[in-house]
């Protein structure tokens, strides 16, 4: 017997509404190419999509640990929560939580720090050659 657990999104842990299980709609300004959304908007905007059919394809990386992890993840989600998610439902319920983060928390939030960090050590060990 399977039993289907809904997990709520990062918009509603983080006080949005409930994403909507429908297709995204396609944007369009009449303001023309020069119009910059600020990254509250964009992000506020979007909800994670959870099991939908999608339009658009990114293809991403990975170290052999990243996916490794990844894939532990998958299964400790279904082992210890009795939930069934595929890796791309992860991934986008990772950035959902981590677009959420970027916009409640700006220069604070986990993504700045992570990159900063990131850049740091990239620097440092440009300077030691």
């Amino acid at each position: 017997m399977s039993r289907r657990v809904s997990l709520p999104g990062a918009s509603e842990l983080f006080g949005g509404a409930a994403p909507k299980q429908t297709r995204p709609e396609k944007r369009t300004t009449t303001d023309g190419p020069s119009t910059v959304r600020s990254r509250t908007t964009v992000v506020d905007d979007r909800k994670s999509s959870g099991r939908i059919r999608h339009d658009t394809k990114i293809t991403v990386y990975v170290t052999e640990d990243e996916l490794l992890g990844l894939e532990q993840t998958r299964l400790a989600l279904r082992a210890e929560h009795g939930l069934t998610a595929d890796r791309g439902r992860i991934v986008r319920e990772a950035i959902d939580v981590l677009l959420a983060d970027f916009v409640d928390h700006g220069p604070d939030s986990v993504l700045v720090r992570r990159l900063r960090a990131s850049e740091d050590r990239a620097a440092e060990l440009k300077g030691s050659e």
